[in-house]
């Protein structure tokens, strides 16, 4: 099924979706039982689903602090998703409350409730542009309107380019970082490829929504060709600047990056 056949039978019929069983992952509520019989398939073909979904939103949290911390203050959230406690504005506007979020989504669902992500501190903005992340100039152009293109900006696309074939994820995210100056960030995670995540991928797959692919290492770190990686590089997300926790690596990948 195609996304496009995919996003009209949402409209009529209660059909899981990727939105709602990320939410039932993470210990979100919105999500019906259709999208907790998937997830929960899932789990039992890949136990550590929900620790991963869980240590993806932790990894953007630490992600984001360490990138406000170093003064950047404008964020490109691409492939939103339902909106979660300690969003990327949260959790950068906590420390400067000026800074500037765009979040980026087509996902009808995630339109109705865009007003919840639309909130912001004083000084701050927050903007949301319903879009394909597939437009990539498109969605730089419709930004622009609330981020200065001419200052470093953080692209983030966490646990979201599985939906795309990696040869196709990797030059999108070449043409993001395209419109952004030296000094800007991506901030990128995604499945990497083992026998578990690969039976996670066929049991997700089986019920009936569009595939979601894992990617052997090498396939997510191609996104950051030509980049600086900030310490400690690239491997579990767990392992990215956890401090004095000690937390199991999971078999979701990523780095943060700066373009020079």
């Amino acid at each position: 099924m195609n996304h496009e056949a995919y996003k009209a039978r949402q409209l009529h019929s209660p059909v899981p979706h990727s939105a709602r069983v990320w939410n039932y992952w993470i210990g979100g509520k919105d999500h019906y039982p259709v999208d907790q019989e998937l997830g929960d398939q899932v789990i039992a073909s890949y136990p550590q689903t929900r620790e991963l979904a869980l240590a993806s939103r932790a990894f953007q949290a630490r992600a984001v602090r360490y990138l406000a911390e170093a003064g950047i203050t404008q964020f490109l959230d691409i492939g939103t998703g339902l909106p979660v406690q300690n969003s990327t504005h949260e959790v950068a506007q906590s420390i400067e409350p000026k800074a500037r979020i765009v979040y980026v989504d087509n996902d009808p669902l995630v339109l109705t409730h865009a007003r919840a992500l639309l909130t912001s501190s004083p000084g701050g903005m927050t903007d949301y542009v319903h879009a394909d992340m597939l437009e990539a100039e498109r969605v730089l152009r419709e930004a622009a309107r609330t981020l200065d293109m001419t200052r470093p900006v953080a692209v983030m696309v966490l646990s979201t380019l599985g939906h795309l074939e990696p040869r196709a994820g990797i030059e999108l995210m070449r043409r993001y970082m395209a419109g952004t100056v030296a000094g800007s960030y991506l901030v990128l995670c995604d499945t990497i490829s083992t026998p578990q995540t690969l039976a996670a991928q066929e049991a997700y797959a089986a019920g009936d929504t569009p595939p979601y692919l894992v990617r052997r290492p090498e396939e997510i770190l191609a996104s950051a060709e030509g980049m600086e990686l900030i310490e400690p590089g690239f491997g579990s997300i767990t392992l990215w600047r956890a401090g004095e926790e000690v937390l199991d690596p999971v078999d979701q990948w990523g780095f943060v990056a700066r373009k020079v």
